[in-house]
C-alpha cells in the first residue's frame, strides 16, 4: 500500500513541510516500512523506530483515540442500526459530515495537549477534555 498507493499519491502534493505519524503496530514499524517512510519524510516521521519516537499507548495525543472514534461511534449508533447496510450508511454519513472547522478545533486541542505533556515531562493527562 505504501509503495503502490501512498507514496505515488504524495507525489501529487507538496510534502516538504508535512509530518507523518503512525502507531506502533508491528507491520507499521517493520524496518522496510520505516525505511520507505524515512526516504519520503526524512526526520519528519513520528513512529516507533522512527526519527521521532511516538510514545506507546499515547491516547492523550492521538486524535483518532481522543476524538474521532468516540465522536463517530456516538452518532453512528444514535438510531440503533439493525442491519449492516444501515450501519455502513451511518458511518459514511457521519464521516462525510465532518467539516474543516471541526478538524481545526481538533488540531487546536492537540497542540494544547502537546503543551501540557511537554510541561509535565510526558506525564499522562489527568483528565481527557475535548473542547468544541
Amino acid at each position: 500500500m505504501i509503495t503502490n498507493f501512498f507514496i505515488p499519491e504524495l507525489n501529487n502534493h507538496d510534502v516538504q513541510e508535512q509530518w507523518f505519524q503512525q502507531d506502533g503496530v508491528t507491520c507499521h514499524t517493520a524496518r522496510v516500512t520505516i525505511d520507505l517512510l524515512k526516504d519520503t519524510f526524512g526526520d519528519r516521521l513520528i513512529s516507533r523506530f522512527g526519527p521521532v519516537n511516538w510514545p506507546p499507548r499515547s491516547c492523550d495525543l492521538t486524535q483518532l483515540d481522543y476524538f474521532l472514534w468516540g465522536y463517530v461511534k456516538s452518532l453512528v449508533y444514535a438510531d440503533k442500526p439493525q442491519t449492516l447496510d444501515h450501519l455502513e450508511d451511518n458511518i459514511r454519513r457521519v464521516i462525510a459530515d465532518i467539516r474543516p472547522q471541526m478538524l481545526e478545533k481538533v488540531i487546536e486541542n492537540w497542540t494544547s495537549r502537546l503543551d501540557y505533556i511537554r510541561a509535565s515531562h510526558g506525564s499522562p493527562m489527568p483528565e481527557i477534555i475535548f473542547k468544541m
